[in-house]
């Protein structure tokens, strides 16, 4: 997997949260014979050795069961642990969701079509769950600061991605304050020096968020621009279908690349539909769009 990689043209590798325990072997392998370094992981990597297929939703830091944020602390600190086995410096996040038994206000806010007063009451009740004390936000960032010391200790940076969830978190436009509680100081107050939590932009998401009315892709990027640490790099199609090859759809890279600095990773996160032709033309798009 890692050759054929290195063999498109690629000298780094973000490891995903599909790689399966049986994988490992070959990994350390390849990067011990230096064909190629890998330059993030994403949480959960490895995967449980019970679960065989992509899951980084599994366990989630905003479960209300205590049980669910253990293991999700557990395998969070376990993937963290395997990135500096590998090499790597950083680990993308899922940061959970808020959940609504019944009643969820999802299908009314990415429904384009529905009135604004509809729309906007259901983005309020979303809001509400998400933002009140001692809710899911809440919890969420109780893991983070649980997990923040442990990744400085092992040299790694923990960076949350923007998702394509409706009901995912952090919501969009709170990034800036939900990264106000994990920047500065510890949930004892005490100084955090480098034990922040940094930023991962994936352009689909945010432009499949931007074609249901719900962002502005440009905005959330200003909002977080000083936190950034990489970029998942993908394009849209006009029927909603994200990772196509750059430059096909409906993302601006151009502008993209006014958010771009050199010490930010980049990643194409491509279908595995592609074809080995359409990841080579990737690659030479995002080169030539993205300098």
């Amino acid at each position: 997997m890692l050759c054929e990689i290195r063999d498109l043209g690629f000298h780094q590798a973000e490891l995903s949260h599909g790689i399966r325990v049986v994988l490992v072997p070959g990994i350390l392998k390849a990067i011990e014979e230096g064909i190629i370094q890998i330059s993030s992981v994403h949480n959960f990597c490895p995967l449980p050795s019970s679960v065989q297929h992509a899951a980084p939703n599994l366990f989630q830091p905003s479960a209300k069961k205590i049980g669910e944020r253990e293991t999700w602390l557990r395998y969070s600190r376990q993937t963290v642990e395997f990135a500096k086995s590998v090499g790597a410096q950083n680990v993308v996040m899922h940061s959970g969701s808020v959940d609504f038994p019944f009643l969820s206000p999802k299908p009314a806010i990415a429904d384009p079509d529905a009135s604004e007063s509809a729309r906007q009451k259901a983005i309020d009740k979303l809001r509400k769950k998400a933002s009140t004390e001692g809710t899911a936000t809440q919890r969420v960032i109780d893991g983070y600061r649980k997990l923040l010391p442990f990744a400085t200790e092992h040299g790694i940076r923990l960076a949350a991605e923007n998702r394509e969830g409706i009901l995912e978190l952090p919501l969009d436009d709170e990034f800036p304050h939900f990264f106000s509680h994990l920047t500065d100081t510890s949930a004892e107050g005490f100084p955090m020096g480098n034990r922040k939590l940094h930023y991962w932009h994936d352009t689909g998401h945010a432009q499949l968020k931007q074609s249901v009315g719900l962002i502005e892709h440009r905005e959330l990027l200003e909002s977080v621009s000083d936190k950034i640490l990489g970029f998942h790099l993908h394009d849209v199609d006009d029927e909603g279908h994200d990772h196509q090859i750059p430059g096909t759809g409906t993302v601006d890279f151009s502008m993209i690349r006014e958010f771009v600095r050199p010490n930010h990773t980049l990643v194409a996160e491509l279908s595995p539909r592609l074809s080995r032709e359409d990841v080579l033309r990737s690659r030479n798009y995002l080169l030539e769009a993205l300098g």
